[in-house]
Parts: structure tokens; C-alpha cells; sequence
């Protein structure tokens, strides 16, 4: 199966199975494009692609790259594995959970639920889509 197929089906799995769910994304965090979003509303092209910018920044800013590499010096890690791989992000009126795929660390996933969302029913759905999309 192909990545895009890979990742249209996670986008289904995401919105049958994640509580609260008003959305969800998966981004390539190396260039920064939305690979592919599903959501419950109509949003505007330019915002969607915003978030997968941001998402980069989160996960690859030029602060958290650092924060990453004093940790690995500090504790005398030489690989190239990433520390940050899950954030959760509350917002006004959502939460929002980044997701990097353990098997391609440049892929993330973002779901975004209301406010009600059980936040561990929240982790636990979606961690179990990501293990879908990282066993193919």
C-alpha cells in the first residue's frame, strides 16, 4: 500500500474512532505540505496550510532542535532520534494533538477535537490509529 493510501486511511480511522473529533491531518514536516486533511468543517486552503507549517516548527523549529541536541550532548546520545513526539496543544475552543510516526519520523499527524474531549481517550484512539499507520 502507498502512502497516500496509508494516510487516507488514517484520516478515516481518525474521524470514526477519535472522540470529539472535529479534524485531522497528516503533515511532512521535511518540506512542510499537508499530505492530506479531512475535517467536519469547510476551512479556508491558506489556514490549513499554515497549520502544516506550524507543525513543522513545532516538531523541527531551529529552538527545539536545540533543546534536542543539549539533551542528547547531555546525556551522551549520538543517534539521530528525535525527543519531541507528541505535543498537545489546547487551544480557545479545541485541543489539538501532533503525532510523529515512529516509523517516518518526517510524517505527523495532527487531530483536533472540542474542548470535551476525554484527553486520554483522546491519546489512546489516536495512538492506536498511528500504530495502524507506522505497522504498513
Amino acid at each position: 500500500m502507498n502512502l497516500t493510501q496509508l494516510v487516507t486511511n488514517a484520516l478515516k480511522s481518525f474521524r470514526r474512532d477519535v472522540p470529539d473529533y472535529v479534524g485531522a491531518g497528516v503533515v511532512d514536516i521535511s518540506t512542510g505540505m499537508l499530505l492530506a486533511v479531512d475535517t467536519v468543517d469547510n476551512h479556508p486552503r491558506d489556514i490549513l496550510d499554515i497549520v502544516a507549517a506550524a507543525t513543522a516548527d513545532l516538531f523541527q523549529g531551529r529552538m527545539v532542535v536545540q533543546i534536542e541536541d543539549l539533551w542528547k550532548k547531555h546525556r551522551g546520545v549520538s543517534d539521530n532520534r528525535r525527543y519531541f513526539n507528541e505535543i498537545l496543544v489546547n487551544s480557545e475552543n479545541l485541543v489539538h494533538l501532533f503525532m510523529r510516526s515512529k516509523t517516518n519520523p518526517d510524517i505527523v499527524a495532527v487531530v483536533i477535537c472540542t474542548r470535551n474531549v476525554n484527553v486520554g481517550m483522546l491519546f489512546a484512539q489516536a495512538r492506536r490509529v498511528m500504530a495502524e499507520l507506522d505497522a504498513r
